[in-house]
């Protein structure tokens, strides 16, 4: 059943192609559909377009039907096409011809939008959320070895030392620097499209400001073409913070694989973390980091899929939205349980201890021998070369202990500093919490 029913006959085949796998995603958006109904409700009675004892019988209704849907008990009937059809149908079964006013001056362009970002909002929460607490069990794992020294790397090849202090923290910061990337991107997303209907306003006289103010939205979308325009693009910000988050991700992913090797040894799991071998009784395999590092490295493909859907449209409405759904929807959730799987790794991940002892690593402290001679007087590049003749004659003899004292090294890691930037990176999200706002909508009328 369509709401834009004409009574044309459209070939079966045809409806459950373009149909394709809204309906599963659309239930996802199913409680933010019902609270974009609730304050555009509000918003006809204010501007006369419908009564208000219409209105506060509208609101009881969609007070209902959101317990339905977040019980997950509000679904789509037989033949129904999405979520907007399936509540305005309901809504009429319920109430009659009141029920068959809720779409006054809107569009189900203007409607799917919002129900997208009030879905992102929860969506982004939720991931800000579980990144925090990863990033707090990386800061305490790197309070506890903070002093624990392991070789750094670059080219591959052993460099300079480093420590657990560092390495922990360093990933925790990554991470609230993606957190504060985010921030933004919510920030863009928290955009009020309701009342732009199909990209070009209507001739009804809705208040688009009050809207934005009932929905806690932080700003509107001035034109209508824009806020229109947004739909693919907010997707494709949502897309990039995925991979931001979802490079962070791989990356820990990737080092924690190679430094479970047994060439290096630095980090170990529980045996119960690791997965064997069919034929080799010894093995201990790092499965769940290897599947968090190719899920992430997809996931950092998602704003290109979106940018490859959506990149050759021009303004206006598209039936090609609708895949935009099939792309992050999915997505979102994998990045949720890859951040989840992630915190669980770390917090019984083992570090090994003395590894610079090895004398692989007896070159590592070639650096501190040619401060030390910087600091008695010579000039650094002289102190370098001396240095390195004592490694090519063999007269070269390892050093031990280190003099770091700034801030972001082994000697002073910064951890608290760190810990101070990911509450401030989190702290800067306004979120909204979803049942005030649906109570304070289901209350407008009978505020004193």
């Amino acid at each position: 059943m369509k709401l834009w029913d004409k009574e044309i006959n459209t070939e079966q085949g045809i409806l459950a192609f373009t149909t394709g796998k809204d309906p599963v995603y659309d239930l996802e958006l199913a409680p933010h559909d019902v609270i974009g109904s609730m304050a555009h409700t509000i918003m006809l009675a204010e501007t006369g377009l419908i009564g208000q004892d219409e209105a506060a019988r509208l609101l009881e209704a969609l007070d209902q039907l959101h317990k339905e849907a977040m019980a997950g008990e509000l679904v789509l009937e037989q033949g129904v096409e999405d979520i907007h059809s399936q509540v305005e149908m309901t809504l009429t079964a319920r109430l009659g011809d009141i029920g068959k006013k809720i779409h006054t001056g809107r569009s189900r362009n203007d409607q799917v939008m919002v129900d997208v970002k009030l879905f992102l909002r929860d969506e982004i929460r939720e991931v800000a959320e579980r990144t925090l607490k990863l990033a707090e069990t990386l800061l305490n794992q790197a309070g506890n070895h903070r002093d624990v020294l392991m070789p750094g790397y670059t080219h591959m090849q052993v460099a300079m030392p480093s420590s657990f202090g560092l390495w922990f923290g360093g990933y925790a910061e990554a991470l609230a620097d993606d957190l504060t990337y985010l921030q933004g991107i919510y920030t863009v997303v928290n955009q009020n499209p309701l009342g732009s209907a199909a990209g070009f306003g209507s001739s009804f006289p809705v208040d688009r400001e009050l809207t934005t103010r009932l929905l806690k939205f932080d700003e509107l979308h001035i034109s209508s073409v824009n806020a229109q325009m947004n739909r693919g693009k907010t997707e494709w910000y949502v897309g990039t913070g995925i991979g931001a988050l979802a490079s962070t991700l791989a990356r820990l992913a990737m080092d924690a694989v190679l430094f479970m090797g047994q060439n290096f040894r630095f980090v170990s799991l529980p045996p119960e973390l690791t997965t064997g071998s069919s034929i080799m009784p010894h093995k201990k395999n790092p499965d769940v980091l290897e599947l968090l590092r190719g899920k992430c490295n997809r996931l950092s493909m998602v704003s290109s899929e979106v940018s490859a859907l959506t990149g050759n449209l021009i303004s206006g409405y598209h039936r090609d939205f609708q895949l935009l759904k099939e792309i992050l929807h999915p997505a979102l959730d994998e990045l949720k349980t890859c951040l989840e799987m992630m915190n669980y790794v770390v917090e019984h991940m083992e570090v090994s201890k003395d590894i610079l002892n090895d004398d692989t690593y007896r070159y590592i402290w070639s650096v501190e021998e040619v401060n030390k001679k910087v600091q008695e007087g010579i000039p650094f590049r002289d102190a370098y070369r001396e240095v390195a003749s004592d490694i090519d004659t063999g007269r070269y003899r390892p050093g031990g202990g280190h003099s770091y004292t700034h801030i972001g090294s082994i000697g002073n890691p910064g951890l608290k500093e760190i810990r101070t930037k990911l509450e401030r990176a989190f702290g800067n999200f306004r979120f909204v919490s979803n049942e005030e706002l649906v109570l304070r909508l289901r209350n407008y009328f009978s505020k004193s």
